[in-house]
């Protein structure tokens, strides 16, 4: 299944959130600071003195002590990721006793043991307790579970999210800023892509990523070095170029040539792009509908377009009054089986409907664009 998402990324700048202040809604404080009572003693003293020690764990480096809520999520779930782990064998690790806390439980359930008990748990157990720890010290957080961005294909331009794609992570809460999320989890970025990361040819380093993957390291460095040569001559043929316009009158004429001819090339190779990028999408389509699309684009091309409020036969109907038979009673006739398969699936006779189409785009058409939007607006406005 293919899906088309819209994300609303978080814009993580460090200064506003470590100024962040530490004065909350009561609607906040009511519900993100809900914590079990059996646990806040014991949880909130051992996470208050992670937060405490933390200058004394900096050695050799800047000794002040965590003072932005934002920069004790970041040490915190830091924390976790250093020093819990998770399991090789995840059949073998031992279930949460009745009755017992599960944060607790990770946290504590090796002290006094052997230095064969080994502290972490699942990927879940990592972000349940990352939440807690933070609430026990008076910052709102909550858990959000759903999937990762998978695996971007730069073949297809899609990514391949898999139901392994799925996890968990915990998003703190900043007055005035939103939500920001965190990853305590080993293994994954402490923070997940913002926009204050440079994303500059972001799918060309994608998909070489994706084809490094599948090389073998002599190969991979024999493409570095041609990509590298091949960024030096266009930085000396940029230079050239720029440099003919410093050469009299000559110069600026040879220089314009060779950017009006450089303009037309990428014009063309543009409109072949989209060509081909269409052709594939109407391939993705089902016979039936993508005839009809056809039809779209080859009277839009003609000066008449379908409005996005128009029903195939309220389109047909406009076309129809505006143009010629047998124009009009082609349109029509291809909107009207459209219209049965697409909301009555009926089935339809493709090779009825192909030569319909054939005949349509051999008919001439008058010159009335105007006459057509003029009439859409009495209709419409």
């Amino acid at each position: 299944m293919t899906y088309t998402v819209v994300s609303q990324v978080p814009y993580r700048d460090r200064q506003l959130l470590d100024r962040a202040s530490t004065t909350y809604d009561p609607k906040i404080v009511e519900r993100y600071l809900q914590i079990p009572d059996k646990i806040v003693p014991k949880l909130q003293k051992y996470t208050q003195n992670l937060v405490d020690d933390y200058p004394k764990r900096q050695v050799g480096e800047n000794s002040e002590p965590l003072k932005s809520n934002y920069a004790k999520a970041l040490y915190l779930a830091q924390y976790l990721k250093q020093n819990y782990r998770i399991p090789q064998d995840p059949l073998g690790l031992e279930r949460v006793p009745d009755g017992e806390d599960l944060s607790s439980w990770f946290l504590f359930r090796c002290e006094g043991k052997s230095t064969s008990c080994e502290p972490g748990g699942y990927a879940d157990h990592f972000v349940t307790t990352y939440t807690m720890m933070l609430r026990s010290i008076g910052i709102p957080a909550r858990l959000i579970v759903g999937f990762d961005s998978g695996k971007f294909n730069p073949f297809t331009g899609y990514y391949e999210v898999l139901n392994t794609d799925a996890h968990a992570l915990t998003e703190v809460y900043f007055p005035d800023l939103g939500w920001f999320a965190f990853d305590p989890i080993p293994g994954h970025p402490l923070t997940p892509p913002g926009v204050d990361e440079d994303q500059t040819f972001s799918v060309l380093g994608q998909l070489w990523k994706w084809v490094a993957g599948w090389l073998p390291s002599p190969v991979t460095a024999w493409i570095a070095m041609i990509w590298s040569l091949t960024i030096g001559w266009l930085i000396v043929g940029m230079a050239w170029f720029f440099g003919l316009f410093n050469q009299g009158w000559l110069g600026i004429f040879i220089g314009s040539a060779i950017a009006i001819a450089i303009a037309f090339c990428g014009w063309l190779g543009w409109q072949q792009l989209s060509k081909w990028r269409y052709r594939q999408w109407l391939k993705k389509l089902s016979p039936v509908e993508r005839i009809y699309q056809q039809m779209l684009a080859h009277l839009r091309d003609r000066g008449i377009s379908k409005h996005p409020a128009q029903t195939p036969l309220e389109y047909a109907r406009v076309v129809g009054s505006t143009r010629p038979n047998p124009i009009g009673s082609l349109v029509t006739e291809i909107s009207q089986s459209y219209s049965a398969w697409r909301y009555g699936s009926e089935a339809q006779h493709l090779d009825r409907l192909q030569q319909l189409l054939a005949d349509l785009k051999k008919e001439k058409h008058s010159n009335s664009i105007f006459q057509i939007e003029e009439r859409f607006t009495i209709c419409y406005n």
